[in-house]
């Protein structure tokens, strides 16, 4: 990679009759990883695969860092992909290199006479930072990932026998159960000097169960078993009792009582807080939020002030691992643009202090602080890692619920809401539609202020706006749990992992969700 990217860097634009631009800066970053993939549902194996991938990005960089071929819209336009061989020859591989950057290099041309015609008749930005940032280039040789090897006969029974268990559940219509064991190394190489060869290994089991009510209101719920290895994964006892309770929640909720939109007091369990807290929040602490006209840039002028009450702080810690026993799927050790990954203090005593930052500048930050990351083919953006939330306002959660029925009281309410689980939602960032959020509940209960048992409902989705939302939290639990997952942006998917404490909030505001008009099964199923 080392030698055709020096080879390519030293010649391209700066050859022939027709002297074209040269790049001042290009780098090659290739996944090399394998794979094991086995899914079942009914209770019988329906693939099992395995595989291995080589994928090559060429970033090409034409102009200057003040402003180059991926300024504004065009950011995307500076990356090509190209599948690698999978053997090591060496003729193969510098041609293959050789073959994306003469197309990337193309691209890049035809984009940056774009950018110089718009800066010309566009108004001038808010934001002038340039497009790139200077940074010291990073040199880290790590050992390469193993091949994936697991023992395939062995867990095609294991995720079998989970798929089986929901046979016991007539009325949960679809099921899946999927195990994905990845082994992936990444090597980095730029034009600045910077070597950089890094594992990464991931285990993940995805339980998946939908039924659907009388009145045809779709409900499912869904459960993920994560480590770093397939022999780091819970026992097969644990995970069946897990899939047993989603079974039971699932019959339960089929005849819970739609709920009716609602605007009061609530409590979002540890894990649930973590969801919320991550596309509430997290997003909008995201570097390239804060530039650009279609930005809405929620917290950018918000630096040194008070964004949330000042018992909670919030940080970004890629570099750590694990959570208790609980292994952290956003952790890495150097982001997708070569940078070390470190932590970030993001939200100090409730006061905003940085973003999360590529290489991307944006105003007053010129810097990445080790948080570009993109899925393969994408282009590295300022994504989240392991956010984390630390309270010094904690109670017992016990406490937390009679602090529930008492503001329910105080505001003349019936009830508080109990979110026990909640599922990924969406974040509007950008300035062409409203500032607000959806996150869909999966397991919610009604607490009422008359001492009657909790009441489970269905039907529920959480709305409103991030500033106003955050404000609300009056105290939060003593215990912290993770949320271990998958985000979608612009740069693509990429494994990310949130902690926090439950936490209790004045108002939260809910709304129906969408009632559904198909029945359920008019075929009964068979036994």
């Amino acid at each position: 990679m080392t030698t055709e990217l020096h080879r390519a860097f030293t010649t391209l634009g700066k050859q022939g009759d027709d002297k074209q631009l040269p790049p001042y800066f290009l780098s090659y970053a290739v996944s090399d990883a394998s794979f094991v993939s086995i899914r079942a549902q009914y209770g019988a194996l329906v693939d099992s695969s395995q595989n291995r991938a080589r994928v090559a990005d060429v970033q090409v960089r034409l102009g200057e860092p003040k402003l180059d071929n991926t300024h504004g819209t065009h950011r995307a336009s500076a990356v090509n992909s190209m599948e690698m061989p999978l053997t090591d020859d060496r003729v193969a591989l510098e041609r293959t290199l050789w073959l994306a950057t003469n197309t990337g290099y193309g691209n890049a041309i035809d984009s940056y006479l774009r950018v110089k015609t718009e800066a010309e008749v566009r108004a001038k930005e808010e934001d002038s930072s340039p497009d790139f940032s200077q940074e010291t280039p990073e040199m880290y040789i790590g050992k390469p990932a193993p091949l994936v090897v697991v023992d395939k006969a062995a867990w095609e029974r294991r995720v079998t026998e989970l798929s089986k268990i929901f046979r016991e559940y007539p009325d949960v219509y679809q099921n899946a159960v999927m195990l994905t064991v990845q082994n992936e190394t990444d090597y980095f190489a730029s034009s600045e000097g910077a070597k950089v060869v890094t594992p990464h290994l991931a285990a993940r089991l995805v339980v998946f169960a939908v039924t659907r009510a009388d009145d045809g209101m779709d409900l499912f719920r869904a459960q993920t078993f994560e480590a770093e290895t397939a022999d780091g994964l819970p026992a097969q006892a644990v995970m069946e009792a897990g899939i047993r309770e989603l079974g039971k929640s699932l019959e339960a909720l089929r005849k819970a009582p739609v709920t009716e939109p609602f605007d009061g007091p609530a409590i979002l369990s540890g894990r649930a807080a973590a969801v919320f807290f991550h596309e509430v929040l997290g997003h909008r602490l995201e570097g390239q939020r804060q530039r650009g006209d279609e930005e809405g840039q929620t917290f950018t002028k918000d630096i040194g002030k008070e964004v949330l009450p000042t018992f909670l702080s919030v940080a970004d810690d890629p570099t750590r691992t694990k959570f208790g026993d609980t292994w952290l799927s956003g952790s890495y050790l150097y982001d997708d643009e070569g940078e070390k990954a470190r932590k970030v203090d993001l939200i100090d005593d409730g006061v905003l202090k940085t973003f999360l930052m590529s290489r991307l500048p944006i105003a007053s930050f010129a810097n990445s602080n080790g948080h570009g990351r993109a899925q393969t083919g994408r282009m590295p953006t300022g994504r989240q890692g392991n956010l984390i939330v630390t309270s010094t306002k904690m109670e017992p959660e016990s406490e937390l619920k009679k602090q529930l029925i008492e503001e329910a009281k105080k505001q003349g309410k019936p009830y508080g809401l109990y979110f026990e689980d909640i599922s990924s939602g969406f974040a509007v960032t950008t300035r062409s539609s409203p500032q607000a959020f959806q996150v869909i509940p999966l397991v919610v209960y009604r607490v009422y202020v008359d001492g009657r048992p909790d009441e489970l409902v269905r039907g529920v989705s959480i709305v409103g706006t991030p500033q106003a939302a955050l404000k609300r939290i009056l105290a939060t639990g003593d215990k912290s749990e993770v949320f271990n997952g998958e985000c979608g942006a612009e740069s693509g998917t990429v494994p990310v992992s949130a902690v926090a404490p439950a936490m209790l909030v004045s108002e939260m505001e809910t709304q129906k969700q969408a009632q559904g008009t198909a029945r359920p099964p008019i075929l009964a199923m068979p036994k």
